[in-house]
């Protein structure tokens, strides 16, 4: 274990979606720019081994890191804030914590003890957390617990930060995220719902150190003293934090609200000057961003009920944001169905993010066959680029009923086709980590827009995916004006394809997910060529 650990647990009260990943994020900027090396680990309450089986509408995005982890969205956020690339040891779930101590149980790993959920559990969860911040020598590690107190599902999780909190109490701060509903005509901020997320934690054998109040108006001083009063807190431990303009005006927000002072000063560590000049600059930047930059995102993981779930494609959301900063432009996003598309024309730059199954298939052919004739700047990520593979064969090197072999088994073209190694897997319903997953190199071809956007020969990017570009219909689609600009290194896998820029201003798809190692304060190389491209696209 690194020595003198600190532990700051995030938990959430009232709501599910309060802004734990963000708030946790945020909190571990602080931290770094007071000086500490700082990692942060995701807790999920899923009996789900990791999230790759998981339904993005119903989880919302699947983030990847680069040793292949599938996992939750607030990684992606972890790792944007920090600017680090974390790994599967930061990231942990009700099955995987259960399956390692039936593993380690059924190899006399307990040394014939009789093995309960109450303490090994919770021990479990523990020593992964300890694990992740050796791994990354952290002297601090943000636990954001997923879920909403109260819940059945993560009281195991509580009792791990009960049994650490007894054991180390100067080395362990709890935050509870939770949210302050406005009630009336008089706008009046509700601080009860807080206050009985307070007393069921109490009701776990813990007590939070500070509470966030979010809610769509800054917290003023009544309202921070009612919940300090009533949850035997002080004024300073509540935390004003009303919506913003930008995510990343929120370590900004908590500063002003001393934050860090609270959680050095709890943690018995000697202050240290703050520096957040960098994303004070962000923040600055993109309050004052004026003209526009419209991009249209079409794709099928949009509706939840009567409703938009936008986590579905957080990561895209954020690369183009980060983008649109860098080149001084504001970012205005708007989601497509690709069921009912509309004026496409509209738009500066069209994307085709990931995604599985045929569903909504034939509209995003259409979106890509409209922007690569109206030469419309166009981005495809993963099945996005597939598709791309599939529009092109048909409508430009006419190869009749060309598909991807996901859509069509029986196509008499399969210009995208399963890897071979997957086929067994796919027989026998073995879906769960089981595609390219992780990072994987490439090798760019000289004079492309890839070889110029990134300046270098060789990169590196994360993939999902089962299907490839059939190795077959490389020379046809080559001999009809496609180019593959980056490539395997063995030069057996497609990772970039792309029209030449005298034809397109912009017309590429990758393999990979670029929008996973976009970062606010460095964009990711192909997006910043994307909303260049799109910002041109109107003279």
């Amino acid at each position: 274990m690194t020595k003198n650990l600190k532990y700051i647990f995030v938990v959430g009260g009232v709501m599910s979606g309060v802004g734990k990943g963000v708030a946790a994020a945020a909190i571990g900027k602080i931290l770094q720019a007071r000086g500490l090396n700082v990692t942060a680990v995701k807790i999920d309450p899923y009996v789900n081994v990791d999230a790759g089986t998981m339904n993005p509408t119903e989880h919302g995005e699947v983030f990847v890191l680069d040793d292949g982890m599938e996992c939750d969205q607030d990684m992606g956020n972890y790792e944007r804030f920090l600017g680090v690339n974390l790994t599967g040891r930061n990231y942990m779930t009700t099955g995987s914590i259960y399956l390692s101590v039936i593993n380690r149980e059924r190899s006399l790993g307990y040394g014939g003890k009789c093995v309960e959920v109450v303490p090994h559990i919770p021990l479990e969860v523990i020593d992964r957390i300890n694990k992740a911040a050796t791994k990354d020598k952290a002297n601090a590690v943000i636990v954001e617990i997923g879920g909403t107190v109260g819940e059945y599902q993560n009281i195991l999780f509580l009792e791990a930060i009960r049994m650490l909190k007894t054991k180390k109490p100067q080395d362990v701060v709890l935050v509870l995220v939770s949210y302050l509903p406005i009630r009336g005509k008089d706008n009046e901020l509700k601080t009860k719902p807080t206050q009985y997320a307070v007393r069921t934690l109490n009701s776990a054998g813990l007590q939070p150190d500070i509470v966030i109040a979010r809610a769509e108006v800054p917290l003023d001083k009544k309202r921070k003293q009612k919940i300090a009063y009533n949850c035997g807190l002080e004024e300073k431990d509540i935390i004003s934090a009303p919506d913003v303009t930008s995510i990343y005006d929120i370590p900004i927000t908590f500063e002003k609200e001393k934050i860090g002072d609270q959680l050095f000063n709890k943690l018995n560590l000697r202050p240290k000057k703050k520096d957040l000049h960098d994303f004070k600059n962000l923040a600055r930047t993109v309050r004052s961003l004026k003209k526009p930059v419209s991009i249209g995102i079409v794709g099928k993981y949009f509706g939840t009920g009567d409703f938009i779930l936008a986590d579905s494609y957080i990561s895209v959301l954020e690369a183009i944001k980060h983008a649109a900063y860098a080149l001084k432009r504001k970012p205005v996003i708007e989601w497509v169905d690709s069921e009912e598309l509309g004026n496409l024309d509209r738009y500066d730059g069209i994307i085709i993010p990931g995604g599985f199954g045929s569903r909504g298939i034939e509209g995003k052919l259409t979106a890509i066959n409209f922007a690569r004739r109206k030469k419309i700047p166009f981005f495809g990520l993963c099945y996005g680029m597939q598709l791309a593979i599939v529009e092109f064969s048909r409508s430009v090197a006419r190869l009749k009923g060309a598909d991807s072999t996901e859509i069509d088994a029986k196509t008499p073209h399969p210009v995208i086709d399963i890897l071979p190694e997957q086929k067994k897997n796919l027989s026998e319903s073995n879906y769960g980590a089981t595609m390219r997953l992780g990072a994987w190199p490439a090798v760019l071809e000289d004079k492309t827009i890839a070889r110029t956007a990134y300046g270098k020969e060789v990169i590196s990017e994360r993939h999902r995916h089962r299907y490839e570009v059939n190795p077959e219909y490389i020379q046809i689609l080559e001999a009809k004006g496609l180019i593959f600009s980056g490539i395997s290194p063995n030069r057996r896998l497609m990772e970039i394809m792309e029209l030449p820029k005298k034809e397109h201003p912009f017309f590429v798809g990758t393999q990979f997910h670029p929008e996973f190692k976009s970062r606010p304060l460095t964009p990711h190389p192909l997006f910043k060529a994307f909303i260049k491209a799109s910002i041109g696209s109107r003279k």
